[in-house]
């Protein structure tokens, strides 16, 4: 079995549920749609992502005959001869990867025959809320730091192989440079950057070897570490090494910091390699930072040319999950809602429609009915899948992070920084409100 691909990768009531509604003939259509309760409290906006990996996962599922085996020991016939057959069918809508979205607003809608529809749904949570929480993570540091060089350095920390290729992957789709993690290049077509380690300097006997040995093995993008020893003095011997190669096809790109105080360090070290003639030099910084650390550094005016984000980025460590649910909103015609108390839901089929001001700036949003309930505005959720396969090939990941840097220019001022702001606006339409209060009257 494949632990990635294998659609075992659920939860158990997926399957209990779905015994009980082949057991009870219920095939009908249902409607289940993807939202966000509520936006976290650092949080002024989220980024959708994981889109394309959702319809990987929805055209490829089909049971093995090991995993088939497996579940005969555990469901009765009926069940195994329907998985046996399994493919999805159904049509699924969504926020195109890279969208802003808020509260309240689904970013993905899967119509299905209810056994489908159900069991699809915890792979489906899984991937666009991974996706999404680090997209969303990266887009901090894409606006406290403007222009700078981001790269992904988070996979040692991350939680398990795909977290950290999917991390490099929404990272960079949120804005980001690159990643430091080869295999997302290889699958993603990311852009890789890497230095070197602090064991590569501690395994030569001298720190200036270290440094001429690295530079000419790799003579167009030699970075140099230099906090391992003395920084200032690291910085030295990288001016001396330049000048020693001067003669020959070497450049010495930048050098890297990677402790202590590395703002300070970044005034001394820039002094040093412009008085050496190395004005071009990039300083590069690393070290346990998040965005909070890149907007201070950058405030105090700290000559520094780009960042390595690892830990604070791949777990997302200060907000580590959001309150992400997928829930039925309709079945055979009748729309549907959940009155739980703090975890009501609006029934119905739905469509978000974002309103720009003047200057195309994003000025509302509102949550409507999709069918007899038009609003003004650009409609976010898009045909993605029909009858189980997608309308149309995927835009390239380069051609989505462009867009999703565009979407961060037309976003209110108020919400780009990193302190939490006023709520941008979403309301709910007065049909959809109207229904909701219908069906609280006649369920029971």
């Amino acid at each position: 079995m494949n632990p990635i691909s294998s659609p075992l990768l659920a939860d158990l009531y997926q399957f209990t549920m779905l015994q009980s509604y082949l057991e009870q003939g219920m095939h009908d259509t249902a409607v289940f749609e993807l939202f966000m309760r509520k936006l976290p409290p650092e949080r002024n906006f989220m980024v959708a992502a994981g889109l394309e990996q959702v319809a990987d996962f929805l055209e490829q599922m089909r049971f093995t005959a090991e995993e088939l085996a497996w579940l005969a020991e555990r469901f009765p016939t009926p069940v195994i001869d329907y998985l046996e057959h399994f493919s999805f069918s159904g049509d699924v809508h969504a926020m195109p990867e890279g969208t802003l979205f808020f509260q309240n607003e689904p970013i993905l809608r899967v119509t299905a025959p209810l056994p489908q529809a159900q069991l699809v749904e915890s792979r489906i949570i899984n991937l666009l809320h991974f996706q999404s929480l680090i997209a969303s993570k990266a887009a901090r540091s894409v606006l406290a730091a403007p222009g700078k060089l981001l790269v992904d350095f988070g996979m040692r920390r991350a939680h398990g192989a795909e977290a950290a290729l999917l991390a490099a992957r929404a990272s960079y789709l949120a804005g980001f440079s690159g990643s430091a993690t080869v295999l997302a290049g290889a699958l993603y077509d990311v852009p890789l950057y890497g230095t070197m380690a602090h064991s590569f300097i501690q395994a030569h006997a001298d720190e200036a070897t270290a440094f001429e040995h690295f530079a000419r093995s790799h003579p167009d993008n030699a970075i140099l570490l230099i906090d391992t020893y003395d920084t200032e003095a690291a910085a030295s011997k990288v001016v001396r090494l330049a000048h020693k190669l001067a003669t020959e096809p070497i450049h010495i790109k930048g050098v890297r910091l990677d402790s202590g105080d590395l703002a300070m360090h970044a005034f001394e070290v820039r002094q040093i390699l412009d008085r050496g003639g190395l004005q071009q030099a990039q300083i590069f910084a690393s070290g346990n930072l998040d965005e909070y650390r890149l907007s201070d550094m950058l405030a105090s005016g700290a000559p520094i040319d780009g960042f390595g984000i690892g830990t604070a980025l791949d777990i997302s460590i200060d907000v580590p999950a959001f309150d992400c649910v997928y829930k039925l909103q309709e079945y055979a015609g009748v729309p549907r809602r959940k009155r739980s108390e703090g975890k009501a839901t609006w029934p119905g089929r739905k469509q978000v429609y974002r309103r720009f001001d003047e200057h195309g700036g994003m000025l509302a949003d509102i949550v409507a009915l999709e069918e007899n309930d038009p609003q003004p505005g650009q409609p976010l959720l898009q045909p993605v899948m029909r009858q189980g396969v997608r309308i149309q090939a995927s835009p390239d990941l380069q051609a989505m992070r462009q867009q999703t840097l565009q979407n961060y220019t037309v976003l209110p001022a108020g919400l780009r920084g990193l302190k939490k702001s006023a709520a941008y606006p979403v309301t709910i339409s007065n049909a959809l409100q109207a229904l909701a209060s219908e069906l609280d009257t006649r369920i029971v």
